[in-house]
C-alpha cells in the first residue's frame, strides 16, 4: 500500500521551508522601544547642536558680508555711511534711511539699492519700488536676518508694512546725537556722519561695526530728560520713564534711528534690562529722544546687543573681521570696543 511518508519527509527537509517562530513578547517589545528611545535621547542633543552651529555660521556669514560691504562703501565713497541724515527739521521724513539701506548695492543687491537711492528724499513709510505698489520697507532682506530669529515676520501697522533686522550698527556708548550742537556720539556711525578711516584712531580691528540685536524688542522712548551720564546698573533704566512701545524695536530695517537699526554699549551683550511695559517688567531698551525728532532734545540710548545664540553675540568689526563676543565680557572692554577714538588700551580675549 502506498503512503505519503516519503513526500512528508521531503517537505520537512526542504532547505527553504520557513520554520515557525514565536512572536515577540510584550517585555521584549518594551525593551526594544526603551533602547530606541535612549538612542534618540542621546542623538537629539547632537543633532540640535549641529543645527545651531550651522545657524551660527550662517549668522556670522551675514555679518561678514555686511563688513565687506562697509569696506567697499568706504573705498567707493571715501567715507562711511551715516546712521541717517537730518536737515534740522524735526517734522521731516526725508533721508531718514538707515546705513543698512545704503549698503545694499555693496551686498550685490544693486536693483534694490538703486530703488533706495531714488527714494532717499521720500518717507520710507510710503516709498515704493518702480511698480508703484510694493513698499520698500516691507521687503525681507536675507542678509539682515539671523536664521535663529524667532520673529522672522513683517510688522503691519495700518498702511505701513515693515520687516525687522538682526544686525545693528555701532552708535557708541551712550550719547547718540545732540541736535542743538549737531554733534554725534563716539561710535562708528553718526547722524549726518562722514567718518573716514582716519577718524578711527583706536584702529579698525578694535572698533565694532555691527552686532546682533533681537527683532521685536520692547522699549521706552521720548522721556526727554536733560543730559546725564549713562547708568551703571540696568535696574536704573525703568525709572527714567518714557512712552511704552511693546515689541517695537528693531522692526524696521529702513529706519536709521538707533532704536530700529543700531545698538549702544551701555550694557554688556545679552544683559537683561528691565523696563515696564503694560505693568510688567520685560527685557527691553530705552531711548531718551529718537534722533532727528526734536531740534534740541538729546538722544541718549541704552539699546543692548542681544542674540539667540547661547552665551555670545556675533559682531563684525570695522576691518571686516567677525568674532563671537562672550556675554560675560567686561563692561568697560565692551564700551571700549565701541569707541572709535577713545584711546583705550585693549587687552585680553574678547
Amino acid at each position: 500500500m502506498k503512503t505519503n511518508r516519503g513526500r512528508y519527509d521531503r517537505e520537512q527537509s526542504h532547505p527553504y521551508r520557513e520554520l515557525a517562530r514565536p512572536a515577540f513578547t510584550l517585555v521584549e517589545l518594551l525593551v526594544v522601544i526603551a533602547i530606541i528611545g535612549s538612542l534618540v535621547g542621546l542623538l537629539l542633543p547632537a543633532v540640535q547642536a549641529a543645527r545651531e552651529a550651522a545657524r551660527r555660521l550662517s549668522c556670522q556669514n551675514n555679518l561678514r558680508q555686511l563688513g565687506l560691504a562697509l569696506q567697499n562703501f568706504e573705498v567707493t565713497k571715501r567715507v562711511y555711511p551715516p546712521s541717517r541724515e537730518w536737515d534740522g527739521d524735526p517734522n521731516s521724513d526725508a533721508r531718514v534711511w538707515s546705513a543698512q539701506t545704503r549698503l545694499l548695492p555693496f551686498v550685490e543687491d544693486l536693483a534694490l539699492g538703486a530703488e533706495v537711492a531714488r527714494n532717499l528724499d521720500n518717507s520710507y513709510d510710503t516709498a515704493t519700488l518702480a511698480d508703484g505698489s510694493t513698499l520698500i520697507s516691507s521687503l525681507r532682506i536675507p542678509v539682515l536676518l539671523c536664521p535663529t530669529e524667532n520673529n522672522d515676520r513683517p510688522l503691519i501697522d495700518g498702511s505701513e508694512r515693515h520687516y525687522p533686522l538682526n544686525y545693528g550698527i555701532n552708535m557708541g556708548t551712550w550719547l547718540v546725537f545732540d541736535p542743538a550742537k549737531r554733534t554725534g556720539g563716539d561710535g562708528a556711525f553718526q547722524v549726518n556722519g562722514k567718518l573716514k578711516s582716519a577718524h578711527f584712531i583706536d584702529g579698525l580691528s578694535k572698533t565694532l561695526a555691527f552686532s546682533e540685536v533681537k527683532a521685536y524688542t520692547s522699549y521706552r522712548r521720548n522721556a526727554d530728560l536733560s543730559y546725564f551720564q549713562a547708568p551703571s546698573s540696568p535696574a536704573a533704566i525703568d525709572a527714567y520713564g518714557g512712552e511704552e512701545k511693546p515689541d517695537g524695536a528693531h522692526t524696521e530695517w529702513v529706519d536709521g534711528k538707533t532704536n530700529q537699526s543700531g545698538f549702544t554699549t551701555v550694557f554688556a551683550p545679552n544683559t537683561f534690562v528691565p523696563i515696564t511695559i503694560s505693568g510688567k517688567l520685560v527685557d527691553g531698551d530705552w531711548t531718551n529722544r529718537r534722533e532727528g525728532t526734536d531740534a534740541v532734545k538729546t538722544t541718549l540710548a541704552a539699546v543692548t546687543s542681544r542674540s539667540y545664540h547661547a552665551g555670545i553675540v556675533s559682531s563684525a568689526f570695522m576691518d571686516g573681521s567677525v568674532r563671537s563676543i562672550a556675554s560675560g565680557i567686561d563692561s568697560l572692554l565692551w564700551k571700549a570696543l565701541s569707541t572709535r577714538a577713545g584711546g583705550e588700551n585693549l587687552s585680553g580675549d574678547y
